[in-house]
């Protein structure tokens, strides 16, 4: 079988690795152009790229799909029979989607297209946050669903899915990591059949469809009106990216003796919930167990972990140690 995969990030590197472990060597991977990371704005490699680099796979980076005659002549000439889509992050459109058939010997001209690992239980959850979405919401359990493609998005008929528990503490890099490894896991399981035609594809129930949104910096900023839980829960949501954030103005490290303040950016890296509901919303206060926490809408939220603007990520006694201003503070 010629196939040729689609992704991106982390999950979708975590699949493809999988997939040529169990001998399933693609023989292009497509992803997203190399873009600038960090303050420095260095130039990085996704990982997919990272990943096809070292094992001497054949790497296309197109900016755009639609109309981009190059690229699509560039697939048309690797003659697949199956195209798989991990977190691509790009829109397939239909002269695309059209070019993946069965050779013969896989079951004559059957068209089997374009499948893609999606990391929720659909219709529940389409779009581009389904496993933020699921944290945020406080579900217990998510999944992966294996689709076939097609112009609408996470629309098409299910081939397979797989439910999977959300623990206690799971954040999104944490939960992305077990849905990319369970969904490698079922795809390798259900390749031959699909291929073979033994599995149908079975029609969504598309009145049940959720839908998600992409993801912005600004989704992470913390109103210190909503409950504990609901903040605590963007903490792991957004963890490692946008992170929940809010800001706060300090002293400068060390303190000052002019006494001037700085309004800076603060990620909250870990919290906890405490059942507290003295203060005012936004307060910072010391715990009984000497630990910062802040007033929620309802209750309060410990703060275990957080990462001061152009700082590191420390411990919240490390950072009491450098900023004691901070306790009676008050998050904007």
């Amino acid at each position: 079988m010629k196939y040729i995969f689609f992704g991106t990030p982390e999950f979708a590197a975590t699949v493809l690795e999988k997939l040529i472990n169990a001998g399933y060597i693609p023989e292009a991977v497509v992803c997203n152009p190399d873009e600038p990371v960090g303050r420095k704005q260095v130039f990085t490699s996704p990982p997919v790229k990272v990943l096809a680099d070292k094992n001497k796979i054949s790497i296309l980076q197109p900016e755009k799909l639609r109309g981009n005659s190059e690229f699509l002549n560039q697939l048309k000439n690797l003659k697949p029979d199956l195209a798989i889509v991990a977190a691509y992050g790009k829109i397939l459109p239909k002269e695309i989607l059209e070019i993946p058939r069965l050779r013969q010997g896989f079951g004559g001209q059957a068209k089997r297209g374009f499948i893609n690992i999606h990391g929720s239980l659909l219709p529940r959850y389409r779009g581009a946050s389904p496993i933020q979405s699921a944290v945020l919401n406080g579900d217990k359990e998510t999944g992966i669903t294996i689709m076939k493609v097609d112009e609408e998005m996470d629309y098409g008929p299910i081939i397979s899915n797989v439910k999977i528990q959300i623990s206690k503490g799971d954040t999104y890099e944490s939960l992305s990591q077990k849905l990319a490894i369970s969904g490698a896991e079922l795809l390798i399981k259900i390749i031959p059949d699909y291929i073979s035609g033994k599995i149908k594809p079975i029609e969504q129930d598309h009145s049940k469809a959720t839908y998600t949104k992409i993801i912005k910096k600004e989704d992470g900023k913390i109103n210190w009106s909503k409950s504990a839980q609901e903040i605590e829960r963007m903490t792991r949501a957004f963890y490692p990216w946008p992170t929940a954030w809010t800001r706060v103005n300090l002293p400068p490290y060390g303190g000052s003796p002019e006494g001037r303040q700085i309004l800076k950016l603060l990620k909250i890296i870990e919290a906890e919930i405490l059942n507290k509901n003295r203060h005012k919303i936004g307060e910072v206060f010391i715990t009984e167990n000497n630990q910062p926490a802040v007033k929620c809408g309802k209750y309060s939220l410990v703060i275990k972990k957080l990462q001061l603007e152009g700082g590191k990520i420390l411990s919240a006694k490390e950072f009491l140690n450098g900023h004691k201003d901070f306790i009676g503070s008050v998050l904007e």
